[in-house]
């Protein structure tokens, strides 16, 4: 990608009203646009690194058995009304009016949809277990959206159900999920600083799971256990003095951020939707399920507030819109002809990279600038490098530059993907 030609603008101000670090670097630097308070446009750099966090979650969802669909936004208010959500989810719930007074939900999750399309496909043990999942919009009237992307109205999500025969299924690929889970926030770079932390069931269950992300901004209090290691909530800890765990005493208190959450629903939905299958004996039992979610934006918003400094994002390689940051610097024919080379050689390697191909900005100006992005690999070409065969590369996020040589230039880049 052209710099010239890349769809955004960056600036060097903090952005008004943000109450984070992600809100201000993000909009900073182009990734995304903010049309009003908790919704946004990713623009094509914030797609990017979405996309590259779909990704990640599409992989580890279908490694355990996942089948990706998609499921609609728009509900009927009688699917609502089975669950008894259409009135305990009031105040977030929208809710509009179409024609001749007919009322529906801009679904701000997908069990409502998802039971009725499994009752047309379950009908005995034969057809158990199976994990479909998507990756979709999702609404909610949250009363006080805050922190840019990690708190919104309208957001991605990829909710994975799981079907089950019994409890011991359902317990056994429960701990499979959240297996998957460690691997994706590991993959996205957040792994280290993200705990699975125990969570009240609520009508559920006794215990649910939260994974969340060690964070100054974060807006939960974790309680990390320094025996063994197991987090709970701040619910859990005061019902329980103990860790649940190994019966420890002694926890260390950490702010943080949700950055998936996974339950064990039982029966909570297929029984108004009287979702049963026939089981070898040739009785009717009613089907188990789990559901599993991820919101992509409050990831990608997150990973922001785990990786920057005071000069910009820092973006693990995973989910970085681009490997390389391309900059040439001077105007004379060959260190243009030479950059031309070089973009066409990282593009042929299938390395993603951008190149700041722009005449009219000062060297201070594209590093800035380069630095503010995130990128994680910046190659400088200029005649001072080219004097001997060389190019700069500068890993983000580390202080010292190194020389290398043009025809390694490749390799180089290689060895540290």
């Amino acid at each position: 990608m052209l710099q010239s030609k890349l769809f955004y603008k960056t600036t060097k101000n903090k952005t008004a009203g943000t109450e984070s670090v992600s809100h201000d670097l993000l909009v900073r630097a182009g990734y995304v646009d903010q049309l009003m308070a908790g919704v946004y446009s990713f623009l094509p750099l914030g797609f990017m690194v979405l996309k590259n966090i779909e990704a990640i979650i599409r992989k580890n969802m279908e490694e355990i058995g996942g089948q990706e669909m998609l499921m609609p936004v728009l509900h009927p208010k009688e699917i609502w009304q089975k669950t008894g959500r259409w009135d305990a989810l009031n105040d977030i719930l929208f809710k509009i009016k179409g024609n001749a007074d007919k009322e529906y939900v801009l679904a701000s999750t997908h069990e409502e949809s998802m039971v009725p399309s499994a009752k047309k496909i379950i009908f005995s043990y034969r057809d158990l277990p199976f994990y479909p999942f998507h990756i979709q919009l999702k609404f909610r009237d949250e009363l006080r959206v805050k922190s840019g992307i990690l708190r919104t109205k309208e957001f991605i999500m990829k909710d994975l159900y799981s079907f089950h025969v019994n409890q011991a299924d359902l317990d056994k690929y429960y701990e499979v999920a959240a297996k998957a889970y460690e691997k994706i926030f590991k993959e996205a770079g957040v792994g280290k600083i993200t705990y699975r932390t125990l969570a009240s069931g609520g009508s559920f269950s006794k215990y649910s799971d939260e994974f969340q992300m060690v964070t100054d901004i974060g807006e939960d209090l974790i309680y990390i256990c320094k025996k063994c290691g197991i987090a709970i909530n701040k619910e859990i800890k005061a019902e329980n003095p103990v860790c649940p765990k190994c019966q420890g005493g002694e926890f260390e208190e950490k702010k943080a951020v949700e950055v998936g959450n996974i339950f064990k629903l039982g029966t909570k939905f297929s029984t108004p939707f009287d979702l049963k299958f026939t089981d070898k004996d040739g009785h009717d039992k009613p089907v188990l399920m789990g559901c599993y979610g991820i919101g992509l934006g409050r990831l990608m918003g997150a990973i922001v507030e785990a990786s920057h400094d005071d000069k910009g994002i820092i973006w693990p390689a995973a989910v970085a819109p681009f490997a390389v940051h391309l900059i040439h610097l001077g105007a004379d024919k060959k260190t243009k002809t030479s950059a031309q080379k070089l973009y066409k050689s990282l593009q042929e390697n299938n390395i993603k990279v951008l190149w700041d191909d722009r005449e009219n900005k000062t060297a201070g100006e594209k590093f800035g600038e380069s630095d503010l992005l995130g990128i994680p690999y910046r190659i400088v070409i200029s005649e001072r490098t080219l004097a001997t065969n060389s190019v700069e590369i500068k890993e983000r996020g580390k202080e010292k530059a190194k020389l290398v040589k043009l025809k390694d230039t490749i390799k180089n880049v290689r060895q540290h993907q």
